[in-house]
């Protein structure tokens, strides 16, 4: 199909849409809600597609090469008056990624060769958590090591609840998808004898860390973001806030065909429109008031596809780095500026690698009371330990010392690491780090399958917000990078083949589309000369939204935290409520794009929320990361991933303020009535509902 002819049924489209065409796109906003439904297998989709033309077949006059649809720019007109943002565009790609770390540039790169792409990005499109990883990537280049061990070790780490089928292609996917970087320029360390020097993390039976001093993720970020750049295909879209998804039925089939989202910078309004959506938007780490990870990471993917009714699996399992540099008050003086929590500075794994041993106060060794293994453990039992060290001896953190290995040694593989304490006064040559668990890493996300599908057609997940399978439980260190890798470059072949077939069926999707979004009342209305009565009410909207952020965050602390209970979970979900009634009430419609923005990702944050407690309520057991006190122990039957894919609650609450529509409460994920136990059959029977009482029951014998 040519970029005329769709051109040209967009027109047609738009000159019949008020006389024939009723049905409005669904977008799957915060306050709108999607029913899931099942893609079509890779088998049907290679049967219905055709090859795919050449780049003279679609334009002979054109230069680089497009999949069936040029990047095109349609602008609408709106008769809003009063905004002084421009007024509402759409964008229409073949391809559309939503986040610019290592999942969402692998990927882009690899689908450029075959279409027009639109890389979507909150921030720059350098900030994000790739950016701050430190410790490095993993791959098999010790002659000791194979893809047994390294497999070993991640099912080990991740509790026995990975899927060792997607832990093998990985594990024998490592090697060249690291030696591809090294050729695309990244600057990883080296040995004298000019080989890739390789570290040891904990969890690890080898050496295999690839690593770039302490600063691995910046110079992976900063290679394939020249290469992105540089690439005549891909078009960078920084600092726009996606708001949500775009669905429509295509066949009685729920397609995603694109996003909506706005310029931070000027306010306008955009409808990215596109035959494949990746979403790459890293993980949720701002659930809690303490995270190692960016601003930015406030779950938006994640959330996004949820209430497009994608399935979202193991939510519950929310990895909490052992060793963040703990500061007095670092939370509060954080926020002191901005009234937004910021991130907390990570030390490394490959500290704990490299010789660190773990003290408390009193200046003991203790995680030998913990596990064999030492500081070399598993992630989440370290964690525990200090956690628990922390707790019976009153102390606010735990202390980890690397001063007994050689100076030299320490400050070249962690320079940055150093440099940072040094600003507090400590030299980590001699004096030990004062560290805390903060939250690090979600190893739950949007479930696909071993080519980044979803259970939305045309919504591709890959990196943190995706769940494959990898993590299970636990994520053992360094694999966060080389999942996100591996899944951006398998994604492609999946994406490229489902285009091919949307740009045969999706068209009249798309078209509705483009001209829907001219119909539909702006978010966003910034005014150019703005009262100081108007002007303060916005200040106002804006503290009272941060507010209820910060009080989300300390919720989700308090009732989802390391250690956890039923009771206290049961809790959380009730408190979660009246939150997400609150958040109603501060009905973002009609003020600048900063409460926008805010407010978007606090309604994010309350879905991803809901997510967390409600997954931990399903599984009845503890299990790596997920460890509660009322059962302690691991159970055969819980053996499994916990899918949810039915709406929630707080979903459901949300998804009418931007509609102005009343909120109708529906039929619940979870019912809350009384002490009687009452459970839900979820999803497509691989799930059950939580059992969920008032009452807390007996700790198992």
């Amino acid at each position: 199909m040519s970029a005329c002819t769709v051109r040209s049924a967009i027109c047609a489209r738009q000159a019949t849409c008020h006389q024939a065409q009723r049905r409005s796109v669904q977008v799957a906003k915060p306050w709108t809600h999607v029913a899931r439904c099942a893609p079509p297998s890779a088998v049907s989709l290679r049967r219905a597609c055709a090859p795919l033309r050449s780049a003279s077949a679609l334009n002979a006059t054109r230069s680089t090469r497009r999949l069936a649809i040029r990047a095109v720019d349609s602008p609408l007109s709106h008769d809003d008056t009063t905004a002084a943002t421009p007024s509402p565009t759409s964008k229409t790609f073949d391809f559309l990624v939503i986040g610019s770390g290592i999942a969402g540039l692998s990927y882009a790169l690899q689908v450029a060769d075959h279409g027009s792409v639109a890389v979507v990005t909150k921030d720059e499109a350098k900030e994000g958590s790739t950016r701050y990883a430190q410790g490095g990537i993993c791959a098999i280049l010790d002659p000791l090591d194979s893809v047994e061990s390294h497999a070993t070790d991640t099912m080990v780490a991740g509790d026995f609840l990975c899927d060792m089928k997607v832990v093998e292609m990985v594990c024998r996917e490592s090697t060249k998808a690291v030696l591809d970087l090294v050729k695309m320029g990244a600057q990883f360390d080296r040995t004298e004898t000019g080989e890739l020097h390789l570290t040891r993390e904990g969890g690890h039976e080898h050496t295999r860390i690839v690593h770039a001093a302490d600063l691995t993720g910046a110079e992976i970020e900063r290679t394939l973001l020249e290469k992105a750049r540089a690439h005549p295909n891909i078009t960078m879209f920084e600092k726009y806030c996606v708001t949500d998804l775009v669905t429509d039925e295509v066949g009685q089939t729920p397609y995603c065909i694109g996003c909506d989202s706005f310029s931070r910078d000027t306010g306008q309004e955009v409808r990215f429109v596109a035959l494949a959506t990746m979403l790459a938007s890293g993980g949720s780490g701002h659930i809690y008031p303490s995270t190692t990870n960016p601003t930015v990471a406030t779950g938006d993917g994640i959330a996004m596809a949820a209430r497009a009714g994608a399935a979202v699996c193991n939510m519950e399992f929310m990895q909490f780095h052992p060793t963040s540099f703990y500061v007095d008050g670092q939370a509060d003086a954080a926020s002191v500026a901005t009234g937004v929590r910021g991130p907390v500075f990570l030390i490394s794994e490959a500290v704990r690698g490299e010789g660190g041993i773990l003290r408390n106060g009193a200046g003991e060794r203790f995680m030998e009371q913990y596990d064999p293994r030492l500081e070399l453990a598993p992630r989440d039992v370290v964690a525990r330990a200090i956690n628990d060290q922390c707790k019976r001896r009153g102390e606010p953190c735990a202390w980890l010392d690397i001063s007994h290995v050689d100076a030299a040694k320490v400050l070249h593989h962690f320079p940055n690491i150093a440099a940072h304490c040094a600003e507090h006064g400590i030299d980590i040559t001699a004096d030990p780090i004062p560290v805390v668990p903060a939250m690090h890493y979600t190893c739950g996300g949007v479930h696909t399958r071993s080519h980044g599908e979803t259970t939305l057609p045309g919504l591709f997940a890959c990196g943190e917000a995706a769940y494959t399978g990898l993590h299970g439980a636990n994520r053992l260190a360094s694999n966060s990078l080389l999942e996100g890798l591996v899944f951006g470059r398998r994604a492609a072949g999946a994406t490229v083949t489902h285009a091919r077939l949307s740009s045969t069926i999706a068209e009249g999707a798309m078209a509705r589309a483009v001209e829907n979004r001219r119909l539909e009342r702006p978010v966003v209305g910034e005014r150019p000369a703005r009262s100081a009565r108007e002007a303060e009410a916005e200040a106002e909207r804006l503290r009272a939204v941060r507010a209820l952020r910060r009080e989300l965050q300390d919720a989700n602390w308090q009732h989802a935290g390391i250690v956890r209970t039923t009771s206290e979970l049961v809790d959380g979900l009730q408190r979660l409520k009246r939150l997400a009634g609150e958040a109603v009430a501060l009905n973002p419609r009609g003020f600048g794009k900063e409460v926008v923005t805010e407010w978007t990702e606090l309604a994010n944050l309350l879905t991803v929320s809901e997510l967390v407690v409600t997954s931990a309520l399903m599984r009845k057991e503890s299990r790596g990361l997920h460890y509660n006190l009322d059962y302690p122990y691991k159970v055969d039957s819980e053996k499994r991933p916990t899918r949810v894919d039915a709406r929630l609650r707080t979903a459901d609450k949300l998804k009418a303020v931007l509609e102005d529509k009343r909120y109708h409460q529906s039929v619940l994920v979870y019912p809350l009535g009384g002490e009687q136990q009452q459970q839900q059959q979820m999803g497509d029977g691989d799930a059950q509902g939580p059992v969920v009482t008032q009452t807390r029951p007996a700790v198992p014998k």
